[in-house]
């Protein structure tokens, strides 16, 4: 079982027009609203392969009760923790012609103490979980040290943890020893403060990361160690929606380290091929499964001493 943390829930709303054109009034051709939030997206991912999750929210508002009713509605397990405010919608505006517009709300106030009820219950479901996932943003103005304790209670437990986060909340992921941190090229750069990508990984090494798993976008995915880098291509000749494609990824290397921790290579080659198959599906949360397994075998891994 698979516990996902999503600090920052949304009502996803995904809009496919004719073109995207700035400016002007635009016919919307088809609306999908999806329960959301980088980490349902994971859970919703793993769900469609069979694995078990339960994921772990802070909800608010009208909007909350609605992402409460429809995780249910899709049968996945949730503990839903009330918080102040009104939780976020996230607007998606889709085309086949140009990258998708996101729109993002920033997500409701919620006060220190009001955390302290999510610590209680990924702590009561870590003695049954094979991994932890912390997933997406935070609400503006949380302290990135919310994340802390989830983790360092998942590592005290030996439970395998995988934070994919951003901007402060990254480097508190990486000081409470997360077993990976899962950034992309922009947000190590931005959180480490080093342009290079290897000197972005090393940093978070050196603060009690495991390892460094690093996305790429169309050129691939790179594991980090102290001692070597691994390397996978993006899948070729993949295109489509790319929203959601790196949580896909994320929910494909969840799933890989589970099997084996200790096959990186295979990690990363599931990581990928998730990737690229859920740019095929018209929302975030989904893959095209045929795909999936078409495309593991599409990528050719390197090493390199580092």
């Amino acid at each position: 079982m698979i516990v996902v943390v999503t600090p920052n829930p949304a009502v996803d709303v995904t809009y496919r027009v004719d073109e995207q054109r700035i400016g002007t009034t635009q016919r919307v051709r088809s609306v999908d609203r999806l329960p959301g939030g980088k980490g349902l997206n994971v859970a919703r991912v793993l769900a469609g392969e069979g694995v078990e999750t339960h994921s772990v929210l802070p909800l608010g508002g009208s909007a909350g009760a609605w992402v409460a009713d429809a995780v249910a509605a899709l049968g996945l397990a949730a503990t839903a923790v009330p918080v102040p405010g009104e939780t976020r919608t996230t607007v998606t505006v889709v085309d086949d012609h140009a990258h998708p517009t996101m729109f993002g709300e920033p997500g409701p106030s919620v006060p220190p103490a009001a955390w302290l009820p999510v610590d209680d219950a990924v702590r009561a479901l870590l003695p049954t979980s094979d991994a932890l996932v912390v997933s997406g943003s935070l609400p503006v103005g949380t302290a990135a040290e919310v994340v802390t304790p989830w983790i360092a209670d998942a590592v005290a437990a030996g439970v395998l943890v995988v934070a994919d986060c951003s901007g402060p909340a990254l480097l508190a992921a990486a000081d409470a020893g997360a077993t990976v941190c899962k950034p992309n090229r922009e947000e190590l750069a931005e959180a480490t403060g080093f342009p290079d990508e290897r000197d972005g990984a090393l940093a978070l090494l050196d603060r009690g990361a495991g390892m460094v798993v690093v996305s790429r976008g169309a050129d691939g995915i790179a594991a980090h160690t102290r001692t070597e880098v691994v390397e996978v291509g993006a899948v070729p000749g993949v295109t489509g929606n790319p929203t959601g494609a790196g949580d896909a990824a994320t929910a494909g290397l969840v799933l890989a380290l589970t099997r084996d921790a200790t096959d990186v290579t295979a990690a990363l080659r599931t990581a990928a091929a998730f990737g690229a198959a859920a740019v095929l599906r018209p929302v975030a949360g989904e893959v095209d499964r045929a795909a999936v397994h078409r495309f593991l075998t599409d990528t050719e891994p390197t090493r390199s001493t580092a």
